[in-house]
């Protein structure tokens, strides 16, 4: 028996050689994917495509697809296709029974309308908004792209395919999921009925191309000497909080200033959805599960940080601070774990310590606000902040020391700080970092490491 009879349950009849019996017809298989992006058809030819993809559909063995390569999987669906076609009399040229075979395959296979958007390297973000409003970023600009799903089942289909794959589950008991694809990039999804217009999905797509300092700089995310004072911090175990906004860049940041560590330290990552891209040998990589259908079997981030305690690291890196883990975080930094990171939601440095500090609140209601300030000021060293500017771009726009305490006062200091002298003609800010030349608090620190010098040589570069 060939391998398309055995997939589609084609008759060996209508097949070449046809010396073989009858398979029987398995199951209809319900659309899982979209469809490519193609130009606008006519009424009739796009329910005629409909049409002819169900029949398609109700005659593909799902048992035997994902065992077969896509190389033999497009020749059998084209045969398929113009078997089909001729027997529900449609007619199709020889482009859209290759575009249709496309379709199924990604159906079948891949994630549907949005394969293309996947593989197109200039997205960085695809939100989708119901099946039929696709948007797309390009360089910090939203777009409405020419893709669509056939209806708001087809999009949930996807959905929960998204979700499965990671082991996660999503529908109305549970309409809200954080996953990830198998390329590492962020997915978030909300169904009905949180989401009144259909599934939104929310894809934080990654990056293909390792992203470093020198990337950074190119793409005026910051200057050499910028890049140069968050070597040195990475370098000398500073404790270091990135802050920010949503799609402000602190991910690829946390990355670029990871790749400064040892290759022989023990690094343990504790995340929501893994993400991070750490180029060392020895990772340790903790994700969070969520409650199971039962309400039971959940495990948080802050489990996770506590745990993480046990498993002798020499840093503790966490994607996102955004709960009473916090307090564990702050914890591991003052019991000698030097060299800790994490990203933070917040507009400005002082505002992520405030952030904190109520995060820290949320699974402590009797600590006093003046204690929990004295254990940050204590656990940080520095607060990074990014933002998503007006043009576009994400820059840093800060590097805060944290100095100490004056009163209930934390002291802030600001090592960098970006100031915007005009736009140009494009719309793109220009801009310079102002440096302040003072030593930092923990100068002895990067006297330790042998970096003092390189520190106040970049500081001096670009002091007023």
């Amino acid at each position: 028996m060939t391998l398309i009879q055995r997939r589609f349950g084609v008759s060996a009849s209508s097949m070449q050689g046809g010396d073989t019996a009858v398979v029987p017809t398995p199951p209809p298989l319900a659309p899982q994917s979209g469809t490519l992006i193609r130009a606008p058809v006519e009424a009739k030819q796009e329910q005629a495509f409909g049409e002819l993809r169900a029949h398609c559909l109700s005659r593909i063995d799902p048992s035997v697809v994902a065992t077969t390569t896509t190389e033999e999987l497009v020749p059998q669906l084209e045969r398929l296709i113009s078997e089909m076609a001729t027997q529900h009399r449609i007619q199709l040229n020889a482009r859209e029974q290759k575009q249709l075979a496309s379709e199924l395959m990604q159906d079948m296979l891949g994630l549907g309308p949005l394969e293309p958007l996947l593989a197109d390297g200039t997205i960085s973000d695809i939100l989708i908004n119901g099946p039929n409003k696709i948007f797309i970023e390009r360089r910090g600009k939203l777009e409405l792209s020419g893709s669509r799903f056939r209806d708001e089942a087809h999009l949930t289909n996807v959905c929960q395919r998204i979700a499965a794959d990671v082991g996660r589950r999503v529908d109305e008991s549970s309409p809200m999921v954080d996953a990830r694809l198998k390329d590492g990039s962020r997915v978030n999804i909300v169904l009905h009925p949180l989401a009144l217009d259909g599934p939104y999905v929310s894809i934080r797509k990654f990056g293909t191309k390792v992203i470093d300092f020198a990337a950074l700089i190119g793409f005026g995310a910051m200057t050499p000497q910028v890049a140069k004072i968050l070597q040195i911090a990475s370098h000398c175990r500073l404790n270091v909080i990135i802050s920010g906004g949503t799609g402000s860049g602190k991910t690829t940041l946390l990355n670029a200033m990871s790749r400064m560590i040892a290759a022989d330290e023990r690094i343990v990552t504790v995340e929501d959805a893994a993400e991070l891209q750490l180029q060392q040998p020895h990772v340790v990589r903790l994700e969070t599960r969520p409650a199971s259908l039962e309400g039971s079997g959940e495990i948080t981030q802050r489990d996770l940080v506590r745990n993480a305690l046990r498993m002798r690291p020499d840093r503790i890196i966490i994607g996102e601070v955004r709960g009473a883990e916090a307090f564990d975080m702050l914890q591991a930094m003052n019991t000698g774990h030097d060299g800790s990171m994490s990203t933070i939601h917040a507009n400005t440095a002082r505002d992520a310590l405030t952030r904190m500090e109520n995060m820290v609140q949320m699974g402590h209601l009797g600590l006093p606000s003046a204690a929990i300030r004295t254990q940050i000021v204590s656990a940080v060293n520095m607060i990074v902040q990014v933002e998503r500017q007006r043009d576009g771009g994400r820059r840093i726009t800060q590097v805060t020391e944290v100095v100490g305490m004056e009163g209930e006062m934390v002291l802030l200091n600001d090592i960098f700080r970006f100031v915007v002298d005009a736009e140009d003609i494009n719309g793109k800010l220009v801009g310079r970092y102002q440096g302040n030349p003072a030593r930092p608090n923990f100068y002895q620190r990067l006297q330790y490491f042998g970096r003092e010098r390189e520190w106040m040589h970049a500081l001096t570069e670009v002091a007023p």
